[in-house]
């Protein structure tokens, strides 16, 4: 449990058995819906990143690898209830701290994950152009339908499939296009 409550979101390291990250985060996206948490687990990220692999044939492809197997990230507000739902999400083996307690990572530990904190200057907004620079819609160009400052992220509506489809992209890995 939380021995001192916090009242600030920081990042958590949660431990899952390896191979369910992507399960452990759905477990804890229903959660956060079911018990209304979106104001105390404000994030969960499996990170990733994406490779090309050359197969025997010759033929290359695009796969996306966990950075850190075993292991998913949690932006929320540490209390009793946010961390017994973590903590109790199938897969989960605990939180990466000193025995039941969570630390949080530091803001050095953060910039090695490619998350950053620092007060972000953000020179666009609804309605702007904009174009991905990073992650796995690089290159990626299209307006903003909405912004979630809390999550830090804007939703992109971008061509999928011969149809506008709504893509959630992180402040940080957008340009506004001039």
């Amino acid at each position: 449990m939380a021995d001192n409550e916090q009242k600030e979101p920081h990042w958590y390291v949660a431990h899952t058995y390896s191979g369910y990250e992507k399960k452990v985060k759905a477990g804890i996206e229903m959660s956060i819906v079911n018990r209304h948490l979106e104001d105390r687990i404000l994030e969960v990220r499996v990170p990733t990143e994406t490779k090309i692999e050359t197969k025997e044939n010759g033929q290359r492809k695009e796969v996306e690898k966990k950075l850190f197997p075993g292991y998913v990230l949690v932006n929320m507000v540490m209390d009793d209830d946010t961390w017994y739902v973590v903590r109790n999400t199938r897969g989960v083996t605990g939180f990466v701290g000193p025995g039941s307690k969570a630390v949080p990572l530091s803001d050095e530990e953060m910039k090695h994950l490619g998350i950053h904190v620092e007060n972000m200057v953000i020179n666009f907004g609804v309605g702007d152009t904009v174009q991905v620079v990073a992650g796995p819609w690089r290159d990626t160009v299209g307006p903003i339908a909405r912004m979630d400052n809390s999550k830090r992220t804007a939703t992109l509506m971008v061509e999928l499939f011969g149809r506008e489809t709504p893509v959630d992209i992180s402040f940080d890995q957008l340009s506004l296009l001039r």
